[in-house]
């Protein structure tokens, strides 16, 4: 069962498509099934996949079938490989977090624990949130360039399996001992800010969501369903200030230090110099110049009822059919 607007139930067609190479895949996709079922939650079909590139085809197939309720377990990289067929349309995303970080999940209050989310499917409400937007393809939490594209380097399945939540800052210690610096040009076509030339940057990043990284805050007032993202760019400077700033990531408050330049809009050009390779959600998939932009209302999702991240808005002009 899935929440409508007025906060009565519906039946919906549900597919379960479990990326099984994740940390607990194997294990939730069979526990998911008996569970659901349990609910209330009947499966028209369910995908256990072992190789995470099949995952889009096979969320595409179950979309071309009619389901509109797409329960996906994975983390975030497996979640941002499907928001590009799920992005304005009416099917609806079920989140089972089973990846290292799970900060998507984490801004919507989803429960990492596989029975809790499952409940969530089943006696959830349903919302809609904003997506970030790089050229074409669609993020959930944050594109940036600089120290990111490093850490994703250093973060290796080996050492996300072995180190668990501490793989994060342990990927990002040597991303930072071989960063090079660069500079950056940051232009607003909606003119709600001035140019601006930032040099001798660490890193550049554009937060869509509030979490990102292993449970990093992109700022302190920083939400998914507010019509903006959060740009903030980090200057490399002395190490006692790097330090201050690293000091204050989960809470986001870094963003206030003085090496630190933040900002709020809804579109951004960013180019770099040297040109820059940009990660979006973990992956590698573009290099500056780019334009990002914000999404809203681009995504459906089920959460739990005490979620305070997102709101259902009736107004959806732009959904798409299956297919």
């Amino acid at each position: 069962m899935a929440s409508t607007s007025n906060g009565g139930m519906r039946r919906r067609r549900a597919a379960l498509v479990v990326n099984t190479r994740s940390r607990t895949g194997e294990q939730t996709f069979r526990e998911a099934r008996e569970r659901l079922a349990s609910l209330g939650v009947p499966l028209d079909t369910a995908y256990a996949v072992h190789d995470p590139a099949r995952i889009p085809e096979t969320v595409h197939g179950v979309l071309n079938e009619g389901c509109d309720l797409i329960v996906v377990g994975g983390g975030d990289g497996t979640v941002s490989s499907v928001v590009d067929l799920l992005a304005h349309h009416h099917a609806v995303l079920g989140l089972l977090p089973l990846g290292t970080a799970n900060d998507f999940a984490r801004t919507l209050q989803i429960p990492a624990d596989p029975v809790a989310a499952c409940d969530t499917l089943a006696k959830g409400r349903l919302v809609d949130v904003d997506l970030g937007l790089v050229g074409d393809n669609y993020f959930v939490n944050v594109a940036s360039i600089g120290l990111a594209v490093d850490v994703t380097g250093a973060l290796s399945p080996r050492l996300k399996k072995r180190a668990g939540s501490l793989a994060y800052p342990v990927a990002a210690l040597k991303a930072f001992l071989r960063h090079q610096p660069f500079t950056a040009r940051l232009t607003f076509p909606d003119g709600d800010h001035e140019p601006m030339e930032l040099d001798n940057l660490l890193q550049v990043a554009v937060g869509n969501g509030r979490f990102y990284g292993g449970g990093n805050v992109v700022a302190p007032d920083a939400g998914i369903d507010d019509q903006t993202l959060d740009v903030y760019a980090i200057q490399r400077g002395r190490h006692r200030d790097l330090l201050g700033v690293a000091r204050h990531f989960k809470s986001g408050h870094f963003v206030r230090k003085e090496n630190v330049t933040h900002i709020t809009t809804s579109r951004v050009e960013l180019e770099a110099d040297p040109a820059q390779s940009l990660n979006i959600d973990g992956e590698v998939v573009a290099r500056t110049p780019q334009q990002v932009s914000v999404a809203h209302n681009a995504l459906r999702v089920l959460v739990p009822q005490e979620s305070a991240a997102a709101r259902l808005d009736v107004e959806r002009p732009r959904d798409r059919p299956p297919g």
